[in-house]
């Protein structure tokens, strides 16, 4: 029974909530946070590898590149997508030789044997103090490691100059065994000496000291140049030289992290990396949340000064030659389910985000010509859309080994172009992608030197007008399957699609390709397993057709055409070539085009190479998606790169805007409490009433 005690309970309980009225609820940050200059942002999975030798993903990337500074980075603001110097002084100078060592002119390097790359650092750039650089760190006691659980446990901490030997020892790591590092076996090819150093680790016993190990195409000059000899012509090595794999690691953190003690604690390179970046990782608990702070030894590293011509329209100069980073934080929660994410971006509590399908409809409006607009809801709060193209191309590929949708003979050529004809790709954008992606017409995207400007005549009439279903069932016919009957079993051909793809959510999407298929007469059979199984499928040749994607790894035609490539046959070779596509005039093609500099010359051979593939159809050349983004009023300087890492040292914030927004969206609703308040007087008046 009610009696005053309880009811003076609940008015106690009512009252600090009707009295807490000037801050939000919901703010998942600490209070003191409110104007720090903080971008927030998110991760949905823990990064496997934080160490530069051994990491080959995106979301890792983001940190690693914050971290560390690599020789080469890529312009912020000019497209093309243009390489500068990062940590070097100038861009390296390249030097070719023949056979005998007798160097050779520029003009001839089409038939060098070798390119000496020469790499000159800046001088006076430091490392973020670490542990590492106290002497007395590196041989610590079984007694002392006890007390130590976290990096931070630490009492002492020392920085050094960063040096040419430094790269060069990164290097070296590449080879370690130990390491796995995922392009060992790409660059021994390219890297004279790297395989032999891999086969002399492989022997090694007991602790590795790679400094008492030499690599004989990599050397170190003198204190601030160093050399990498690579075999023959290799001009996107270049590129390479703007990835993690080729940062510096000093010496120092291998044999510091190599403490058993430490190893038991996780704390190793792999948990806690050490670089010259603009950024240190200060916590790393992937559990809940990852932070980079502000690097207060960064070397002068300024905003660009030109780009494109639309930049100084986008405001995206006004900070030019401004010292880098702007930023002193940037906090990342972890967020598992896109929901919790976008909510908390409507609210204010993310500075960015990205558009899923679920709340495509919340964010965009599409015009009646299929132009795509901010939605008032996101307009009226300042927010802004930057859409980019990717560097990505999805496909649905032929195993060209299998005796039913492979070969090489006119008919499996038009049993291949009938089912590239019969996949909607525009009616796939449009339902699965909100519309954001374009149709491809070969395997290079739009923005990278190559891409077609025409259309595919084999699946299409016109740039926009894709082929009439009855051409693709008149090539069933030419192709020995009318009506899609095998005139073998006398019954519909059966196909089988491997896929990755098995969550209910994914049916709606396998259903319509199984329809796709059924234009033609053909059963579709889908088998969804694990990408590992899927990879081990395609190795052994196992597969009919399947779906994939490729990002790219730098901005090269080479990056897309290699992937059909015969001596990439991932049956024979294990590469990317996963169609196990083989076309001799093609890969002669291959071969002239890889390495020649971007130029009309190279336009023509890429378009021989493209008007092969179109023809022989190893893909269906599927689609090249969109990226669209949203971003806050308060988050500025920001352009979307689909190839650079390490652009968080650009953004800059204006918290105080941000505070502003906060407090104006997420007012408590407060009416329900004041009529519960009301009703407990009420309550109260009439117990007093009845006593």
């Amino acid at each position: 029974m009610l009696n005053y005690k309880h009811i003076k309970l609940l008015i106690w309980a009512v009252l600090p909530l009707l009295g807490a009225c000037t801050e939000p609820w919901n703010n998942p940050y600490p209070d003191t946070q409110r104007l720090d200059n903080t971008l927030y942002s998110s991760f949905s999975a823990r990064p496997k590898h934080l160490d530069p030798a051994r990491s080959y993903s995106s979301n890792e990337w983001t940190f690693i590149q914050s971290v560390y500074e690599t020789p080469l980075q890529y312009h912020y603001l000019k497209r093309p997508y243009t390489l500068i110097p990062g940590v070097l002084e100038q861009m390296p100078k390249v030097h070719y030789y023949n056979n005998a060592g007798d160097e050779i002119a520029a003009k001839d390097r089409q038939s060098a044997a070798f390119s000496r790359y020469i790499l000159q650092i800046k001088p006076g750039v430091m490392y973020q103090n670490h542990p590492a650089f106290v002497e007395k760190n590196l041989a610590l006691s079984d007694d002392e490691l006890s007390s130590i659980n976290h990096l931070s446990d630490f009492s002492e901490i020392a920085t050094r100059e960063l040096i040419a030997s430094d790269f060069v020892h990164q290097i070296k790591r590449l080879a370690n065994p130990k390491l796995h590092s995922p392009i060992l076996s790409l660059m021994s090819e390219m890297i004279v000496g790297l395989d032999d150093l891999n086969v002399e680790l492989k022997k090694v016993k007991g602790v590795l000291d790679l400094t008492q190990h030499q690599i004989s195409g990599v050397k170190v000059l003198d204190k601030y140049r160093y050399s990498i000899k690579v075999n023959g012509v290799q001009e996107q090595f270049l590129y390479w030289l703007a990835m993690p794999f080729f940062t510096a690691v000093p010496p120092e953190a291998d044999v510091f992290y190599a403490q058993q003690g430490l190893i038991d604690k996780n704390i190793v390179l792999d948990w806690y990396p050490i670089g010259t970046g603009p950024f240190q990782l200060t916590v790393n608990n992937p559990n809940k949340e990852m932070i980079l702070q502000r690097n207060l030894d960064f070397h002068d590293e300024y905003y660009p000064s030109v780009g494109e011509d639309s930049d100084k329209e986008n405001r995206l100069l006004v900070d030019k030659n401004n010292k880098l980073p702007f930023l002193n934080k940037v906090h990342f929660l972890l967020e598992k389910e896109t929901a919790p994410y976008w909510n908390k971006f409507l609210q204010g509590y993310y500075d960015k985000s990205g558009i899923s399908s679920d709340n495509f409809d919340q964010a965009i409006e599409v015009k009646a010509k299929g132009q795509t607009v901010l939605a008032p809801r996101m307009s009226n709060k300042d927010i802004r859309l930057l859409t980019s193209n990717s560097t990505s191309v999805y496909y649905t590929a032929f195993n060209m080994l299998d005796k039913t949708v492979g070969g090489y003979t006119p008919s499996t050529q038009k049993l291949r172009q009938a089912i590239s004809i019969a996949i909607n790709e525009e009616e796939y954008i449009s339902i699965f992608r909100n519309g954001r992606g374009s149709a491809a017409h070969g395997p290079i995207p739009a923005g990278i030197f190559g891409a077609a400007q025409d259309y595919n005549p084999f699946v299409y009439d016109a740039l926009d007008k894709r082929k009439n279903i009855t051409k693709a069932q008149a090539l069933m016919v030419q192709a020995g399957y009318s009506n899609g009957i095998n005139p073998v079993t006398n019954k519909p051909l059966v196909l089988y699609f491997d896929t990755t793809a098995s969550s209910a959510e994914d049916q709606p999407r396998l259903d319509w390709i199984r329809k796709q298929f059924k234009k033609l007469g053909i059963q579709l059979v889908i088998r969804s397993s694990s990408y590992n199984r899927l990879q081990d499928k395609m190795s052994k040749g196992q597969t009919q057709l399947f779906e994939l994607g490729w990002n790219a790894d730098y901005p090269d035609p080479e990056n897309f055409l290699f992937l059909l490539y015969g001596k990439n046959s991932k049956v024979e070779t294990g590469g990317e070539n996963g169609a196990n596509y083989q076309n001799a005039k093609y890969d002669k093609l291959f071969e002239q085009m890889k390495n020649m500099p971007n130029s009309v010359e190279r336009q023509v051979v890429i378009d021989k190479m493209v008007a092969i593939l179109r023809e022989d159809a190893p893909w269906v050349w599927g689609f090249i998606p969109k990226s669209y983004g949203l971003y806050h009023q308060w988050l500025t300087n920001s352009k979307p790169h689909a190839m650079a890492r390490n652009t968080l040292k650009y953004l800059r914030v204006n918290p105080q805007l941000r505070e502003d927004f906060r407090q104006k969206h997420n007012q408590v609703v407060w009416w329900p409490m004041i009529i519960l308040a009301l009703i407990l007087l009420g309550v109260i008046y009439r117990f007093k009433r009845a006593l």
